[in-house]
């Protein structure tokens, strides 16, 4: 997959020209198509998994196995996986809000790994810095950018891992982020759910049990002997120079299955939606009419009214919490979500096997949730993502420079909103640790269609200017601002902040 000339005019400094054209960047992909050698499955063939909940050792506390297993991903074939628990995905956490979950990690990879909680409001200790690493309990394991450990917390079989939840109800998810490496582990495995809930949510009468169901849709390419195919650098960290614009391959998994198929009855269903792809943007519509999907939430948890769209375009990292009414639709009907950045190519389907009662409904007010105006002699900062040289560093930067785990780029005060910009030269999905953030503008004009409610990652398109206002609150220390396409975080587009 080539970058269109606009993008390669983007990569090689012409967004300004891009911006005083007027012209419109196109919701493409960035990144490079890997084909799988493999015997693929006709689509609609496999039906949906829906990953198991995971269950307490004791009230909010829980012990996780990182492992390798064999698992059937294409049918007949056995591929090798990194899974928490040897899952592909990993358990989904189903847990409340204001109650702290206390998570055990232990490695019994051959790798190092670092767990971040993905929109987690969590202490520094338990954030996932990417030099935290938590080394195989074994002692045998890769020795390869072991450079990497400077600076960080090192462990050695397992690890503790608290996450206070102090948050609204809202879909997170947890996936590696160790240091150089988070693309390749993440692809091969090391990601999973973790749902938050709470009393606001409870009293709404959506879709639930059974009709609540999570998507967790990522694109993998797979060897003939079923292995997955990933173009790791040879002697260096990150990924081989031709994929560094992103890795996107050409099997759609929705939560590890091939081009799955579900089936519904003709009532309301409640979806959870996560693009786990490392770098594949997507933008789902369905074949066939009148279904829709009405937005009740996003990164951050409800907005407070729904919001109806035609199709969802979702970066790398985004969640979308939706509702889908299958009850114009007769048993035996077929409805098919596709990709409309891919040609229309299948993502999954649901069959409508039969009619049934529903006592759900999407009512007209959701939430709380307010838009926030942001104060006068507010604080602001530019975030610049950019493709360059830095110090020797030959791939992505921020404000010019590539990740130093040691100088922080900004020091944030505590209980403070600030404006920060992100500025790009191509497709960034930009994700904030800590805190969630509201948009405010893009190119200078109002949010977008796909940008209501809280969010911690941001879809940024090409030459494009996104202001959002952020507050940290109750943790101090170091945390991180990078972009959510994981060959460019792993090719240095991260900065570190430290909350004062």
């Amino acid at each position: 997959m080539k970058l269109s000339r606009r993008t390669l005019l983007a990569a090689t400094g012409a967004a300004v020209t891009l911006t005083s054209c007027g012209l419109d960047p196109s919701p493409a992909q960035s990144g490079e198509l890997l084909r799988s050698k493999a015997k693929l499955p006709e689509p609609f063939t496999v039906p949906l998994p829906i990953p198991p909940v995971k269950k307490p050792t004791a009230p909010d506390r829980y012990r996780v196995v990182q492992r390798k297993a064999s698992l059937e991903i294409l049918p007949g074939l056995k591929t090798e996986v990194l899974g928490y628990d040897g899952l592909f995905p990993g358990p989904t956490f189903d847990v409340r809000s204001g109650r702290t979950t206390v998570v055990e990690q232990v490695n019994e990879l051959d790798v190092p790994t670092v767990l971040h909680l993905h929109g987690g409001h969590t202490p520094a200790a338990s954030d996932g810095w990417p030099l935290d690493l938590l080394m195989p309990a074994g002692g045998h394991h890769d020795h390869s950018g072991h450079h990497t450990m400077q600076g960080g917390d090192v462990k050695t079989g397992s690890r503790i891992y608290t996450f206070p939840n102090t948050q609204r109800a809202a879909t997170l998810w947890y996936h590696d982020h160790r240091m150089d490496y988070t693309a390749p582990q993440v692809y091969r495995g090391l990601f999973g759910l973790h749902l938050i809930r709470d009393e606001e949510e409870d009293r709404l009468p959506l879709p639930h049990g059974d009709r609540e169901i999570p998507l967790v849709i990522a694109d993998r390419a797979f060897a003939e002997d079923g292995s997955f195919i990933y173009p790791a650098a040879k002697g260096r960290p990150g990924v081989e120079s031709a994929y560094m614009e992103g890795v996107v391959a050409d099997v759609t998994l929705v939560n590890g299955a091939p081009w799955p198929v579900h089936e519904v009855d003709a009532v309301r269903y409640r979806l959870r939606i996560l693009n786990a792809a490392n770098a594949r943007r997507y933008e789902l519509g369905f074949d066939r009419g009148p279904a829709k999907f009405v937005q009740i939430g996003s990164d951050g948890g409800l907005l407070g009214a729904p919001v109806e769209h035609e199709t969802l375009v979702i970066a790398p990292a985004e969640r979308f919490d939706v509702i889908v009414d299958f009850s114009a639709y007769k048993p035996g009907d077929e409805v098919t979500v596709v990709n409309r950045l891919d040609e229309n190519a299948p993502v999954l389907r649901f069959k409508v096997t039969r009619r049934a009662s529903d006592d759900s409904s999407i009512p007209a007010k959701l939430s709380t949730y307010s838009a926030i105006e942001a104060p006068k002699g507010i604080v602001k900062r530019q975030w610049r993502f950019r493709r360059g040289n830095a110090g020797g560093h030959h791939g992505w930067t921020i404000n010019g420079k590539a990740f130093d785990p040691v100088n922080m780029q900004a020091q944030v005060k505590l209980d403070q909103y600030e404006i920060w910009s992100f500025v790009t030269d191509v497709h960034h999905p930009v994700h904030v640790h800590l805190a969630p953030f509201q948009v405010l503008s893009r190119r200078g004009h109002g949010p977008g269609p796909y940008d209501a409610g809280w969010k911690d990652t941001v879809d940024v398109r090409p030459a494009e200017v996104v202001e959002v206002l952020v507050k940290f609150t109750a943790h101090k220390g170091k945390y991180l601002i990078h972009c959510h396409n994981l060959e460019h975080e792993d090719m240095a587009m991260m900065a570190a902040f430290e909350t004062i």
